[in-house]
């Protein structure tokens, strides 16, 4: 079985040497997370988590297409 590894927009806060770091999807889910948690959305936490990674994934797939 084949698996193809997830786009995750490279490192968030690259720095030279040593540890990378969180990823740029990482951070895009962050943040999207602290807005969906100042909302009134009621979702459970696997949910939320789920949406925000759902919508990093997408700004991820809109940067691409300008690259």
């Amino acid at each position: 079985m084949k698996t193809t590894k997830q786009n995750d927009g490279g490192p968030a806060f690259p720095k030279n040497g040593g540890e990378i770091g969180m990823s740029l999807r990482d951070w895009f889910a962050g943040q999207a997370l602290a807005v969906l948690a100042d909302t009134n959305v009621q979702l459970q936490p696997c949910d939320l988590a789920n949406y925000a990674y759902d919508v990093a994934d997408s700004m991820i797939a809109e940067r691409a297409k300008k690259e």
